[in-house]
């Protein structure tokens, strides 16, 4: 596994997962579109900073289009708005635990429709993550019910954009989340003011803080992380983030921990668990290729020349030649090779 990727994923889900209770919160104070639509605000607001520095070209974002255009629609507009109303009819912890249904939706996309190689302990880890879910989802109150399946087709929009973004190397992870926050946070802002007004001041700067940390930071962390680790098994570490928001709401918010909620924490953390040593080594070959994201010249597969930044960590659009070779691997974004004959 690679270490950074997995820093980064579990950083994005601490940030991520800090801010469901917060935004349930917020919820009280304004509606679904509206809050939507200033969680994605915030997070183009904090990825303004570092987006100028790597630029993408014209003929790189015109090959992304289609795709982006797919995230920002599905998981920057749909999904935010599904989870606000959501919110409004479960408790914090509930919702927290819920969106562990993320990974599955991730993990069964990035298979049969990404080809992504998966392994026995990404599947074994996904079914526990299944099981955790239906237990905390079961229940006999019909507003619970209706809170799970809104939260639900939130974790199904964000699925598709997961594995769509993980494969979105024409553009720097922050750029995918300036386009997100400003198309998608913007519309559904607007929206939210024509159907319920503006809400008070206060409300208001929380939804952009929480958006800046929960969305723009973590969703800029999370993209990076999942180019080294593939979308199945960066959404695995991920799935941390419900683990966090579920004792961030029974310690600070001090809503009370039932028994479901506990089972149903422990069951997902098995799961959790399980994507550690899922790497695999066999020979492969990788494809001539053009693309554009962080590297350096000590791992087997950028032997590029260029005179300046050879020995750190950094970003430009490289060249790969053909290369056939084994070493332990996971999907990231130079190993999505066809595992059909292995």
């Amino acid at each position: 596994m690679n270490r950074r990727g997995v820093i980064r994923c579990s950083v994005a889900a601490v940030l991520f997962g800090i801010s469901a209770p917060a935004a349930s919160r917020l919820a009280e104070h304004m509606g679904a579109f509206t809050l939507a639509g200033l969680l994605y605000l915030g997070a183009a607001i904090a990825v303004l900073p570092v987006v100028g520095r790597v630029r993408p070209t014209r003929a790189a974002f015109m090959r992304a289009a289609p795709r982006l255009g797919l995230a920002v629609i599905v998981g920057g507009a749909v999904g935010p708005v599904l989870l606000a109303a959501g919110l409004s009819h479960s408790s914090a912890a509930t919702a927290s635990l819920l969106l562990n249904l993320e990974l599955v939706f991730t993990t069964v996309l990035a298979f049969f429709v990404f080809r992504e190689h998966l392994g026995r302990r990404v599947v074994v880890g996904t079914a526990l993550v299944v099981v955790a879910s239906g237990v905390l989802g079961w229940s006999g109150s019909g507003d619970l019910r209706i809170g799970a399946l809104l939260i639900a087709g939130a974790c199904l929009c964000w699925g598709i954009d997961n594995s769509v973004t993980a494969n979105l190397d024409e553009l720097a992870p922050a750029h995918i989340t300036l386009v997100k926050g400003i198309v998608a946070g913007g519309a559904n802002f607007a929206i939210g003011l024509v159907l319920g007004g503006t809400p008070a001041g206060w409300p208001i700067l929380g939804a952009l803080v929480v958006g800046g940390f929960g969305y723009g930071a973590s969703i800029t962390l999370w993209v990076a992380g999942a180019r080294d680790l593939g979308a199945a098994r960066g959404q695995l570490v991920f799935a941390t983030a419900p683990f966090v928001g579920a004792i961030v709401s029974w310690t600070i918010l001090g809503e009370p921990a039932t028994a479901r909620e506990l089972l149903a924490l422990g069951i997902a953390a098995l799961g959790v668990s399980c994507v550690l040593n899922s790497d695999h080594l066999h020979d492969h070959r990788h494809e001539a290729a053009e693309h554009d994201h962080e590297h350096t010249h000590d791992d087997g597969h950028h032997a590029h020349r260029h005179t300046e930044q050879r020995g750190v960590r950094h970003q430009h659009r490289h060249v790969h030649n053909q290369l056939g070779h084994a070493h332990p691997h996971v999907p990231d974004l130079h190993h999505r090779h066809d595992h059909s004959h292995d």
